[in-house]
């Protein structure tokens, strides 16, 4: 195989819903907060530094609005039937796999979101002079992320 970067155009989730493909996936950022402390007996200056808490940003997801699939406002649903206190059993944090592919369709970065669940779900817009195909989102928040480089 050529040495060369990987193209961002090919990839595949596993959502825990119908297999469909998604155009669009942003939010897979990790950050470290920073921890400063400094002792009054310190003949340093300066404060140290150490990790602390992990923050995880909500990652979005887009892709074509189709005709009689509402499965992101359904699994919004959920979320907000939890909220209410009317839960069906119906459980609505989902594990996430999304996979980054070669051109043998294999995975070569897969990252996988732990306990996510929609906090934001956004329908098309329209425009009457408009000539794009529709497009939606959802925004989910999660627990943790797990990156894995093969």
């Amino acid at each position: 195989m050529a040495d060369y970067p990987l193209p961002k155009f090919h990839f595949s989730v596993d959502w825990g819903g119908t297999q469909i493909g998604f155009t669009e996936i942003s939010g897979l950022d990790v950050e470290t907060e920073v921890i400063e402390y400094r002792q009054g007996a310190s003949k340093e200056y300066n404060k140290t530094k150490q990790p602390g808490l992990t923050k995880y940003s909500n990652i979005t997801m887009k892709r074509g609005t189709f005709q009689s699939d509402n499965e992101f406002f359904d699994w919004w649903k959920e979320t907000k039937l939890f909220q209410e206190g009317n839960e069906t059993g119906s459980v609505y944090r989902r594990n996430l796999t999304i996979k980054l592919l070669n051109e043998n369709h294999e995975p070569v970065i897969v990252w996988t979101v732990k306990n996510a669940w929609p906090t934001k779900v956004q329908p098309t817009d329209l425009k009457a002079d408009g000539n794009e195909v529709a497009i939606e989102s959802i925004e989910l928040v999660h627990e943790g992320l797990v990156i894995e480089n093969s």
